[in-house]
């Protein structure tokens, strides 16, 4: 039986996906985010970084509109983000959260298929194998498909939770740190596939604490500094160490890689 939801159009490339405007956001009277303006583009990798309570994740959740604001607007897909149905919102943004924890022990197949959860009754739902395959595979767990969820380590965990985001296949991806519990190989996957889906045309919003991954893989970068953004642009432009040693309260010095470019940010230290 088909559903009647308003199914997401293909964006071109470029064009604004979510937009924070004006976004204020209290936790109590305290403003955790204050006049934030920002827009994530079709095509691109957008890292949000800054320090421990910058206020990364709550924009991230604010942009998912899983957080209410107490002033501005966000939109997703041109539209105020409140005037979609919890299904239609989910048609068009995939969230992935600091931590994966369920209360039963589903098969990991199962967890990834959950993603598809959104496309039930539509004319997509026929995608729902093929999308399950393709994210397992890309995310490197097909391998322990019928292993319970509970029993995977960390960063398998980590893994399986971004393939069930990858298989929801909505045009704008939300990942909160999703580099945080994985070894080096897995933090460089993930970013590759970040880079894989903005050339696919997705928008891509992701939280980084490791300002080398952000340099080396997004598009741009916005750094966030007491609840304001202290600066927004490319990488290469707005890395620079006066402004992250300010941001950051601690000296660094950025230079560029000797066969890429992209800014290395490193402490400055003693010795």
């Amino acid at each position: 039986m088909r559903v009647r939801r308003l199914l997401p159009a293909p964006v071109s490339p470029g064009s604004p996906v979510a937009e924070a405007r004006g976004l204020r956001v209290l936790r109590g009277r305290r403003p955790v985010l204050d006049r934030i303006a920002l827009t994530a583009h079709a095509g691109e990798v957008l890292a949000l970084v800054g320090p421990n309570g910058a206020g990364k994740s709550t924009l991230l959740a604010a942009l998912a509109a899983d957080l209410p604001a107490d002033g501005g607007e966000i939109r997703i897909d041109g539209h105020p983000a409140d005037g979609w149905s919890a299904a239609e919102l989910a048609l068009r943004r995939a969230v992935l959260p600091q931590s994966a924890a369920l209360s039963f022990p589903f098969p990991v197949e199962d967890v990834v298929r959950m993603g598809r959860a959104p496309w039930a009754g539509t004319e997509r739902a026929e995608e729902d194998d093929p999308a399950v395959a393709a994210a397992m595979a890309a995310t490197e767990v097909t391998g322990f498909a019928a292993r319970p969820f509970s029993a995977l380590s960390g960063g398998e965990r980590a893994r399986v939770a971004l393939a069930r985001v990858l298989a929801q296949r909505a045009p704008l991806l939300l990942l909160d740190e999703p580099t945080a519990a994985l070894d080096l190989r897995h933090q460089e996957l993930v970013l590759r596939i970040c880079r894989e889906r903005a050339a696919a045309g997705d928008a891509v919003v992701v939280v980084l604490h490791d300002l080398g991954l952000a340099a080396a893989y997004a598009d741009r970068a916005a750094v966030l500094h007491d609840g304001r953004i202290a600066v927004a642009g490319p990488p290469a432009e707005v890395f620079t160490g006066e402004l992250l040693g300010e941001v950051y309260r601690q000296p660094v010095e950025v230079f560029p890689h000797p066969r890429t470019g992209a800014p290395l940010v490193m402490p400055t230290r003693e010795t």
